[in-house]
């Protein structure tokens, strides 16, 4: 008897994981030496938000392991442009999105996340401190304006 084909489906498998990390703890510590001391620099979840991101991007190989996973944007964007991920203006489910700065948690502070599709994202909430699903610009104010804009979106070739 001939063993099965086994091929992984790595977009679809990477979409669920996406999806099935709402409301995980996974992603809310990282701990670092700072001027010689142990300390929670993601703030036991509050600054989250790439970590969660670049984790699963990691474990699916779309970012440079050697310099993840990231607790920064900055660093997380840098690496996935240097990984072949691409701006887009028109976003597809697992794409990557980035919003502009808002005062959270007394600081001013971009964040990241992954579009799922339709109108909405899956992001870490910096107040429950784990990955909630919500509208893609946390909905719209009363002049019909974005709550948070989108200041990037990131797409990866999955067909490469």
């Amino acid at each position: 008897m001939d063993k099965p084909v086994v091929v992984i489906l790595k977009k679809e498998s990477y979409l669920a994981m996406i999806a099935n990390a709402v409301g995980t703890n996974l992603f809310r510590n990282v701990y670092a030496r700072v001027d010689g001391e142990k300390k929670d620099i993601t703030k036991d979840g509050v600054r989250s938000c790439a970590l969660f991101v670049s984790s699963l991007l990691n474990h699916f190989h779309l970012i440079d392991s050697k310099r993840a996973p990231h607790t920064t944007i900055a660093g997380l964007e840098k690496n996935m442009k240097n990984s072949g991920w691409s701006t887009t203006e028109v976003p597809q489910p697992g794409d990557i999105i980035i919003w502009e700065p808002k005062l959270q948690a007394d600081a001013e502070n971009a964040h990241v996340g992954f579009f799922i599709g339709g109108d909405e994202a899956i992001s870490n909430d910096w107040e429950m401190r784990v990955p909630i699903k919500h509208h893609m610009t946390y909905g719209k104010n009363d002049d019909g304006t974005p709550v948070r804009a989108i200041t990037a979106i990131y797409t990866y070739d999955f067909s490469s």
